[in-house]
C-alpha cells in the first residue's frame, strides 16, 4: 500500500518546480524529477537516494520530529531545505524534504513583488495600455489585464500556458530567446492588434517575460499616424515661417569692400563670432552695423537659432518692457488674455539684437542689466522666473561713453555691453570703397528692381569721391538709386548725378584753374565722346561719325581719357 502511494505522488510531484523528496522507511522512498536533477542521479532507487542523503548529511534530518529549516550547499547550488512530516494514520507516516533554489527563491520573489506592483498600477495600466499579461519562465500566466480588451477573466487563464490563453502569442518564445520583440502585429479575435513582448531578466537569465497590446486594432494607429502627420506639417509650417521671421539676412560675404580697415575688422569679427561674448558695434548711422550684427550671428554656433531684432528708438518706452520681457495675461489694460511672449524669450537659445541701444530708457538699462548678469527674465504680470540662453549684440550710433560722462547711459550696463568692441568707419574714411560699393548696389538695383545694367563712368567715381558723405553708404545708395533712374543708357555719368554732388568736381576746376580754357576743352570733348558712344551703345565707327571725327582719331582720344568701352 506504500509503494501504491509513493507511486500515486511521484507523478504529482514530477509538476512542482522545488526539489521534493517523500521518506517513509529506507527501502520505501522516492523523489521527484526536480531532486533528481538536483543530485545529479539517474535513477529513482531508494539505496541510491540515501546515498545522497547521507552525502549531504541529510538523513538526521529525517529522524528528527520537528520541522527543520536548513540551507545547505550543493554543487555550487545553494539550496534551503524543509522538513516536514506528514501522518495520515500510524501505518502512514511520511517525512518530506522540500528543496527550494535560493537563487531560484529570489526570482520568485521578485516576480511576486512585480505582480503587487502590478495590482497596485492596476488602473494605471489599464488605462496606458488596452492589456498586459506577465508570464513565468515556464509560460505559464501570473498576471492577466486582459479582462477589458479580449473578455477573459484573470482567475480563468492565471497558471494556464500562455499559448492556452492568447491565440498566436510569442510570449513563450521571448521567454525562450530572451529577444524582446516590439511592435509587433498579432492578430487576436479576428482583430490585428500592435504588441510588445519584453523578457524579465535577472542575473542575466530569463526569469519571465510581459507581453502588452499598444493598440487594439491596427486602424487605431493608422488614426493617430495621420494625426501626428498632419501635426508635424503644420508645426513644420509654423517653424518655417517663424524661421524666415527671425533670421539673419546677411553674411560677412554681404560686406563688401576693398579696404584694408574694414577687411581687418570683418576678420575679427568672424573670430569673436563663435563665442558667447556681448558685442557692441558703434559706428555712424548708414555704416553697416546690421550688416555686422547679421553676419556674427550667421558665423556663430547660434545660427540655426532665431535672430530677433529690437529697435530701441522705435518702441515708445512705456512699451519697451513688455515688448522685451513679454506679459501674462491681463498684465495690464490692452493686454491680450493670453498673454505674450516676450522678445527675450523668442529668441532663447539665437541672437538679439539691440538697435539703437543708447535710446534706451535708464529704468529699462537696469532690468537688461539684471537680465545679463542673471541669465533669467520674469514676464510682467507673472510671478514665475524663465531661464534663457541668448547672445546681445548692441548697435548705436552714439558715443556710448560719452553718453557715460553725460549720464545717459549707465557705467555697468556699458562695460556689460563692451565685451567685445567694433567700430565702423564712415565712408568718409574709406573712400577706396566707392568703386566696389558702386558696382555690388547696381548689381542689387537691377536685381530687385529690373534695372538694366548700369556702371559708373570714371568721372563720375570721381565725383563721388570728393563728396563727404554724411549719410554713409545709405546715402551712396540713395544717390546711385536716383542716378540710375537719371541715366538713359547703360552708363551712369556725371551729369546724371545730383547737383550737390556734380558742384565738387566744378568746384575743384574752379579752384585748380578758374582760366584754364585748356582744361575746360578737356571736359567738353570728354562729355561729347561718352555721349555719342552712348548713343551708339558702344560702336566707336558710328560714335566717330556722329563727332564728325575719323574712326582711329577717336580711338587715340579713348586711349588718351582712359575711358572703358565696356561699361558703355
Amino acid at each position: 500500500m506504500v509503494n501504491s502511494y509513493l507511486s500515486n505522488l511521484h507523478s504529482l510531484l514530477d509538476e512542482l518546480s522545488e526539489g521534493v523528496l517523500v521518506y517513509h522507511s529506507e527501502d520505501k522512498i522516492t523523489i521527484n524529477n526536480h531532486l533528481m536533477h538536483i543530485f545529479d542521479i539517474k535513477n529513482n532507487e531508494s539505496h541510491i537516494i540515501m546515498a545522497q542523503l547521507k552525502k549531504y548529511g541529510l538523513e538526521e534530518m529525517l529522524k528528527e520530529d520537528n520541522h527543520i529549516d536548513k540551507d545547505i550547499l550543493i554543487g555550487d547550488r545553494k539550496l534551503k531545505v524543509k522538513k516536514r512530516k506528514l501522518s495520515f494514520s500510524e501505518e502512514y507516516n511520511f517525512h518530506i524534504l522540500i528543496f527550494k533554489d535560493l537563487k531560484n527563491g529570489d526570482r520568485y520573489s521578485k516576480m511576486e513583488e512585480l505582480i503587487r506592483s502590478l495590482d497596485a498600477m492596476k488602473d494605471i495600466v489599464d488605462n496606458v495600455y488596452q492589456g498586459m499579461v506577465l508570464v513565468d519562465k515556464e509560460g505559464r500566466v501570473l498576471k492577466w489585464c486582459y479582462e477589458k480588451l479580449l473578455g477573459i477573466k484573470e482567475e480563468d487563464v492565471l497558471g494556464k500556458h500562455v499559448d492556452e490563453a492568447i491565440e498566436n502569442t510569442r510570449l513563450h518564445v521571448v521567454v525562450k530567446t530572451g529577444q524582446k520583440e516590439l511592435c509587433e502585429i498579432q492578430r487576436i479575435q479576428g482583430r490585428d492588434m500592435l504588441a510588445n513582448r519584453i523578457p524579465i531578466i535577472e542575473d542575466g537569465e530569463v526569469i519571465g517575460a510581459i507581453g502588452t497590446v499598444l493598440f487594439r486594432n491596427i486602424e487605431e494607429l493608422r488614426a493617430i499616424t495621420k494625426k501626428v502627420e498632419m501635426l508635424e506639417k503644420t508645426v513644420n509650417k509654423y517653424r518655417n515661417e517663424i524661421s524666415k521671421m527671425y533670421s539673419a539676412k546677411y553674411t560677412f560675404e554681404n560686406i563688401i569692400t576693398q579696404n584694408v580697415d574694414m577687411i581687418e575688422l570683418k576678420e575679427f569679427a568672424a573670430r569673436v563670432a563663435n563665442s558667447d561674448s556681448t558685442v557692441l558695434i558703434q559706428g555712424e548711422s548708414g555704416t553697416g552695423k546690421e550688416f555686422f550684427a547679421h553676419a556674427i550671428h550667421n558665423a556663430s554656433n547660434r545660427r540655426y537659432a532665431p535672430f530677433v531684432q529690437i529697435n530701441c528708438a522705435a518702441i515708445p518706452h512705456e512699451l519697451l518692457e513688455s515688448e522685451l520681457f513679454g506679459y501674462e495675461g491681463g498684465a495690464f489694460t490692452g493686454a491680450k488674455k493670453e498673454g505674450k511672449i516676450g522678445k527675450l524669450e523668442l529668441a532663447n537659445g539665437g541672437t538679439v539684437l539691440m538697435d539703437e541701444i543708447s535710446s534706451m530708457p535708464m529704468s529699462m538699462q537696469a532690468k537688461l542689466l539684471r537680465v545679463l548678469e542673471e541669465r533669467e527674465i520674469e514676464r510682467i504680470g507673472g510671478n514665475t522666473k524663465v531661464k534663457i540662453d541668448v547672445r546681445i549684440i548692441a548697435c548705436t550710433n552714439e558715443n556710448l561713453k560719452t553718453a557715460v560722462k553725460q549720464g545717459k547711459f549707465r557705467n555697468d550696463l556699458f562695460y556689460r555691453l563692451n565685451v567685445v568692441e567694433i567700430n565702423i568707419p564712415p565712408l568718409r574714411e574709406r573712400m577706396d570703397d566707392i568703386p566696389v560699393l558702386c558696382d555690388e548696389i547696381l548689381s542689387q538695383l537691377v536685381r530687385n528692381m529690373g534695372f538694366t545694367y548700369k556702371t559708373v563712368t570714371d568721372r563720375a567715381v570721381e565725383a563721388l569721391k570728393l563728396h563727404s558723405w554724411p549719410g554713409n553708404v545709405r546715402e551712396l545708395r540713395n544717390v546711385l538709386e536716383r542716378a540710375a533712374n537719371m541715366s538713359s543708357g547703360n552708363l551712369i555719368t556725371l551729369e546724371d548725378l545730383p547737383d550737390y554732388i556734380k558742384s565738387n568736381v566744378k568746384d575743384r576746376v574752379s579752384k585748380a584753374d578758374k582760366s584754364c580754357l585748356k582744361t575746360r576743352v578737356i571736359d567738353t570733348e570728354l562729355d561729347a565722346i561718352i555721349e555719342a558712344l552712348e548713343k551708339t551703345n558702344g560702336n566707336r565707327t558710328e560714335a566717330a561719325k556722329l563727332l564728325g571725327i575719323h574712326r582711329t582719331g577717336l580711338y587715340k582720344k579713348i586711349k588718351k581719357y582712359g575711358i572703358n568701352i565696356k561699361n558703355i
